[in-house]
């Protein structure tokens, strides 16, 4: 597991080249962290780095965004407003997450019993003077 903490924003692109270092043959990365944490501005980070230039917004209602990089495409999903898992089934997870394709998912909390058992978790803390604590697995 790394570890990495920082105390402002410019420490993100650190944080989101050592994401994607860990990687290895894994495409599904479970942002994990409470409301405002910094899961969706280190996805933005991630994106950027891997060639994408579209802004990186929060799909809250969309459920998932594609974003176009150099060398792949990146799927990034918020499962904050699910309801039900049924929702997920309806949109074909599936398709996604065995694509091959990087697939960022925020709120992977209420999509557990789906979730590739492969996947890379990043934990997100927030601690004192609002410095933030990744936890890469």
């Amino acid at each position: 597991m790394k570890r990495i903490e920082i105390d402002s924003l410019s420490g993100l692109k650190g944080v989101a080249e050592a994401v994607i270092e860990s990687l290895g043959d894994r495409n599904v990365v479970l942002l994990r962290g409470e409301m405002g944490a910094g899961k969706t501005t280190l996805i933005s980070r991630i994106v950027e780095l891997l060639g994408a230039e579209d802004t990186v917004t929060s799909p809250t209602f969309a459920l998932v965004n594609q974003y176009e990089g150099r060398d792949r495409v990146v799927f990034h999903f918020d499962f904050y407003r699910i309801e039900n898992i049924e929702e997920v089934f309806d949109f074909g997870y599936e398709e996604y997450f065995y694509s091959g394709e990087l697939c960022l998912v925020e709120w992977p909390e209420k999509i557990e019993p789906l979730l590739p058992e492969d996947a890379m978790t990043v934990r997100i803390t927030v601690g004192e003077d609002d410095r933030r604590i990744f936890e890469i697995d």
